[in-house]
């Protein structure tokens, strides 16, 4: 089986794979610096591009002699935009080398220590300021004028935004103080948080498309053609270094950062100077732990040489001063407030909290919200009442560590129990449904507490309509999530609701017969649109019976279940009926769990139901209980009597998938996702979401990922698309 030379470790590279690994990683570094620098766009987190480059070194470093002319590590920023003149730096706009632990911080002072011949135990003062997340910018002064402003570009050439900087409130257009006769300030252009909040608001309230983050914002916005589309950004601007200086007003780093805030600047308040490396790193932990609490996105620290002197003694390595390092923060990790726990009932009546949070950048993403499991996540203990996060407990107030990788809902994974405020409380978990006020209860054995509810919820019946026209279940085209909420709203007395399943297949015959409330007179709606919705109601009136199973939001009752169940009962009424005489088998709800384990014991219905390959206990209690409550019958009962319901296809029991475990994955060209699963269930096969030790297949279309990395991890078969259909026409 073919390796990616991704996931080859460095050192087992040979010669030839290290040639062709620097070409690729040339070609995705230098799209991924497009994207960052020139589109204000990035594709990946700032980790997965900090991963690449390093690998890119760490080959360099073992193959100098294959290193490219063009090499990614030898490039500052990005392509230049055709839109804007250009500006050639006076001193060039290097980027920084980055340290991503403290041991690397520690390599960095000794290495400097060495170069410059001091004792190990040499004092050497470094400064520390956070490095602000937006987008370099120089600007030129002459005789205290601004003459011009330019972004980093390439680092030698820039783009000439001036009358975009001018409308920026930090940038002084004659400075203060008495500054040299020419002087070159440089530092970074951003966006506060609050602002991005607020600009987004204004976004959405007009309708147009919301921004990602203010990094990014922040830079498309500097650089505009038009500069009052600039000037209605709240842009800010942070000085931190200098280019061309005529006459240097200090000898020290610290020194000439206060000189700036004397010509009108704004500085970092956060700027320190330290003699010890330990001093130095202990400053950084607390900018981390503050880094929520911070007006503005920073994704690290920047450290730099104090004196000048050893500045200009120490250089430069390739694209990077030698007296200056990047501390970067952990790019899927941050600390932030928790506002608030706010509760979501979902349409099983699950009671799921939400933790929301003072919005924080992490891994290039604003995270506003996260995921706080249940109930027991909450208190700090896991299913088995173990204790979790050493046993500490969540509490409004805390300040709490958040990650995120890649597309994953972020969680809190940590609590800091030195900032917790001192009138905090423990969390009280809520006993009653927020929306409809029925209890709420946990069964034994289940880590969710769920509403009663049922169908009175309006958080369940919103929920259960939405899944019910869902993709994978009616896939009623015109009828999404935001249709369901808006039938769902209207009145009762409004002869258009949705309540039930039943009322949309109703839908067309009512609004047939009004004369002013027809749907084609609503907003959002028209003649075309509402003729649309009803022949797309009208054509899924036929259902297949694993569809239908699967649409009706049963708990424990996915896609898998649902036509597992339909293989084996064939009809709805065979289904139906065998449920029925489960439930009054096992009336035994009133009684102890032992003695009704021994009435299920000895129920053939239920017998018949738990031995069904991939069904358990815990399927049946679904079925039963839910085919059992009065009004959910009832209203399942009314929708059935509206519907034809197709049998499955009979399954081809000696084909050579027949009882195989196989997973679709990538871009599969010659059929669906749906046609491929139906395929396989048709062999005798089981289509599974996602790879495990069990899966027996893997049939992967282009753009496979995660997947076909884990099926390789396992060591499990792998074909293509072209493979799967030779193999179905040959078995």
């Amino acid at each position: 089986m073919e390796i990616s030379l991704r996931e080859i470790d460095v050192e087992a590279l040979d010669a030839e794979q290290a040639a062709a690994e620097l070409e690729a990683l040339a070609a995705e570094l230098s799209a991924h610096d497009e994207a960052y620098h020139t589109k204000d766009a990035p594709v990946v987190p700032d980790g997965v591009y900090d991963r690449l480059k390093q690998r890119n070194e760490a080959i360099e470093t073992r193959f100098p002699d294959l290193k490219l002319a063009d090499s990614p590590s030898e490039k500052v920023g990005g392509k230049l935009s055709s839109k804007f003149e250009k500006i050639t730096h006076r001193v060039a706009m290097l980027s920084l080398d980055n340290a991503f632990n403290d041991d690397d911080v520690r390599d960095f002072s000794a290495r400097l220590k060495r170069f410059l011949k001091m004792p190990a135990h040499a004092v050497l003062p470094l400064t520390a300021e956070p490095k602000i997340d937006g987008l370099s910018l120089a600007l030129r002064y002459e005789k205290g004028e601004l003459v011009y402003a330019a972004t980093r570009g390439n680092g030698q050439v820039g783009e000439n935004v001036t009358s975009n900087a001018r409308t920026i409130a930090d940038v002084p257009a004659k400075l203060s103080g008495n500054p040299p006769d020419v002087i070159e300030v440089r530092g970074e252009v951003y966006m506060t948080k609050d602002d991005f909040a607020e600009l987004n608001r204004a976004q959405e309230e007009a309708g147009k498309q919301t921004y990602v983050n203010p990094r990014n914002t922040a830079a498309g916005s500097l650089r505009q053609l038009d500069p009052s589309i600039t000037a209605a950004r709240p842009l800010k601007f942070f000085a931190y270094a200098w280019g061309e200086v005529s006459d240097m007003p200090s000898d020290t780093q610290s020194g000439m950062v206060k000189k700036l805030a004397e010509y009108g600047f704004s500085t970092n308040p956060l700027m320190g100077r330290f003699e010890t490396i330990e001093a130095l790193l202990e400053h950084y932990h607390r900018i981390e732990m503050e880094r929520a609490d911070l007006a503005y996105d920073i994704d690290g620290v920047v450290y730099k040489v104090d004196d000048l002197g050893l500045q200009e003694r120490l250089g430069f390595v390739s694209k990077s001063p030698r007296w200056a390092i990047a501390h970067k923060f952990p790019a899927e990790l941050a600390w932030t407030t928790l506002l608030a726990i706010d509760i979501q009932v979902g349409r099983t009546g699950a009671l799921s909290p939400v933790a929301r949070l003072e919005p924080i950048t992490v891994g290039g993403v604003v995270v506003e919200n996260a995921t706080l499991h249940n109930e027991d996540y909450i208190a700090g203990i896991d299913s088995k009442g173990q204790p979790i996060r050493d046993g500490k407990d969540i509490r409004v107030g805390d300040t709490v560590q958040v990650y995120r990788a890649g597309d994953v809902i972020p969680k809190i994974a940590d609590v800091d129990l030195s900032r917790r405020p001192a009138d905090s409380v423990p969390y009280q978990f809520p006993t009653v449904c927020p929306e409809c006020g029925s209890e709420a209860v946990r069964e034994e054995g289940d880590s969710v507490r769920r509403c009663t509810g049922g169908l009175i919820c309006p958080a369940q019946a919103t929920e259960k309509l939405k899944h019910f026209v869902s993709r994978q279940a009616f896939d009623i085209e015109g009828l999404g999530s935001k249709q369901v909420e808006y039938f769902y709203s209207l009145p009762d007395d409004d002869p258009l609701h949705i309540r039930t399943p039943k009322d949309i297949f109703t839908l067309a015959e009512r609004d047939q017969a009004e004369e002013l409330r027809k749907l084609r007179n609503r907003e959002g709606f028209g003649e075309t649109s509402a003729a649309n919705l009803f022949a797309a109601i009208e054509e899924k009136r036929t259902i297949p019976l694993a569809r239908l199973i699967f649409a009706l939001g049963i708990r424990h009752v996915g896609e898998v279940v649902g036509a597992d169940l339909a293989r084996h009962f064939e009809t709805w009424d065979s289904f139906v009926s065998t449920i029925d005489t489960a439930a009054k088998e096992a009336v035994a709800e009133t009684v102890v769990a032992k003695e009704r384990k021994a009435v299920l014991a000895a129920s053939p219905a239920w017998s018949e139901i738990i031995n069904i390959d991939g069904i358990g206990d815990s399927v049946a209690q679904a079925l039963t209980k839910t085919l059992s409550q009065e009004a959910e019958r009832a209203s399942i009962d009314a929708l059935i009597a509206m519907l034809t319901i197709e049998s499955p296809e009979k399954i081809e029991a000696n084909s050579d998938f027949a009882g195989k475990t196989i997973v679709f994955t990538g871009s599969l060209e010659r059929m669906s996702r749906d046609e491929a699963k139906a395929m396989a269930l048709r062999l005798g096969a089981k289509a599974a979401g996602s790879v495990s030790s069990k899966t027996d297949l893997l049939v992967a279309g282009p753009g496979a990922g995660s997947k076909l990395k884990k099926a390789q991890d396992f060591g499990i078969e792998t074909i293509d698309e072209d493979e799967w259909f030779r193999r179905v026409e040959g078995s």
